[in-house]
């Protein structure tokens, strides 16, 4: 199994006490996938108060979260499987992000070390300085692919946010990122654990998951971003039924972001309830067809892509066909992502009803789509020897 170092970002969204009526407005547009419109409500944040470090931190967040959903990587799917921590496709930002996204984060770093200068013991300029480097850190992994400069950015990250806890013992919104980091390194290689900035610091995912479970509970500003990131990482710790009534629970609470429901189907999959997980996607069926705010421009294949691998692993081969037949049929207007799973799992479906050239042909179309990704390289694989599956 692997983890992204792209959910450090889920957990630093919330930089700072949503003390406006924009920043609170901002961060319901955030959770529901509105990043254009959060964004332009964290702008009118810093306006009221230009001094206030945190709405830097927050657009620059909307930025990338913008990136990640428009090239399909803000699903638990990419942080589960069998491939190595490091493989992860790059995102291509367009010049305006890229410049737009260093501003901010340039400039709340700035703000927080001159207010540091001035005074030491500044829990929020501790606090927007960890955020800061957290965000670099995820920008340096998902687009840069600088693996080091990641983890030092996330080891500076946890080390500001350490001090807040220094200063202030009781604050649990603080822990966040320790758990993360906690986690995160817990899950990395040997190897990459004895590199100098991460001596000392062996990281224990048992002990990550507990202080995420104490934010997702007792949490404040950071409550959201530990329940979405505990399901993520339920999901990869092969607890699905753990994940579910935290997605039940975001899902109620931003019932604009589909991803809240497409990530409940598959766990009820995982948990080995299929109509539950077909029960969801007819929902969000239903919510397109009757134009529900947040659902009117999902792209149907979408669903049909989720509807397809349920019944791919439960081995309604043909209906699995229909729906990734339907996919494939437009997988260039599709996020990178659903396009070339679709591809794959169909090749896989083919295999799996004996036929062969289907299955080529399936596997080729996923290569040429995305060479370089982790299904393409499966793919490969299966071009020579059909698939079969275990069990």
């Amino acid at each position: 199994m692997k983890v992204s170092m792209r959910w450090l970002a889920l957990l630093v969204a919330c930089g700072a006490a949503c003390a406006s009526d924009h920043v609170a407005r901002g961060w319901d547009h955030f959770y529901n996938l509105e990043f254009d419109e959060a964004a332009a409500e964290f702008r009118k944040a810093l306006a009221e108060d230009p001094n206030d470090i945190g709405p830097h931190n927050h657009i620059a967040q909307s930025i990338m979260f913008k990136l990640m959903l428009r090239t399909g990587a803000l699903e638990s799917e990419l942080v589960t499987g069998t491939n190595p921590f490091l493989r992860r496709a790059k995102l291509e930002p367009t010049e305006a992000e890229r410049r737009a996204f260093h501003e901010q984060v340039d400039t709340a770093l700035h703000m927080a070390r001159t207010r540091l200068a001035a005074n030491p013991r500044d829990k929020e300029a501790w606090y927007a300085q960890g955020v800061a480097y957290g965000l670099r850190a995820n920008y340096n992994f998902l687009v840069r692919k600088a693996y080091l400069d990641s983890l030092r950015d996330a080891t500076n990250a946890r080390k500001a946010h350490d001090r807040v806890l220094q200063l202030e013992p009781g604050n649990v919104d603080a822990r966040l990122l320790q758990g993360a980091h906690e986690y995160i390194v817990g899950s990395l290689s040997f190897g990459y654990r004895m590199l100098g900035f991460l001596v000392g610091f062996r990281g224990d995912k048992e002990n990550g998951i507990r202080i995420l479970e104490k934010v997702a509970r007792e949490g404040d500003r950071n409550k959201v971003d530990a329940e979405v990131m505990l399901a993520a990482v339920y999901r990869r710790e092969r607890r699905p039924k753990a994940a579910i009534p935290l997605l039940e629970d975001l899902i109620r609470r931003f019932p604009r972001n589909y991803l809240f429901r497409f990530e409940l189907s598959q766990m009820y999959a995982d948990a080995i309830d299929k109509d539950n997980a077909l029960r969801v996607l007819a929902e969000i069926e239903r919510l397109k067809r009757e134009g529900a705010p947040g659902y009117r421009n999902l792209p149907a294949e979408r669903i049909y892509f989720s509807r397809g691998v349920v019944q791919f692993w439960y081995r309604e081969f043909p209906q699995a066909i229909e729906n990734l037949t339907r996919v494939t049929a437009r997988a260039e207007e599709l996020d990178l992502n659903t396009a070339v799973t679709a591809w794959l799992r169909l090749g896989q479906t083919y295999d799996l009803t004996g036929d062969r050239a289907k299955a080529q042909n399936a596997y080729r179309a996923a290569i040429a789509l995305a060479p370089e990704s982790d299904q393409a390289k499966e793919a490969r694989e299966y071009l020579n020897t059909p698939y079969r599956r275990k069990g």
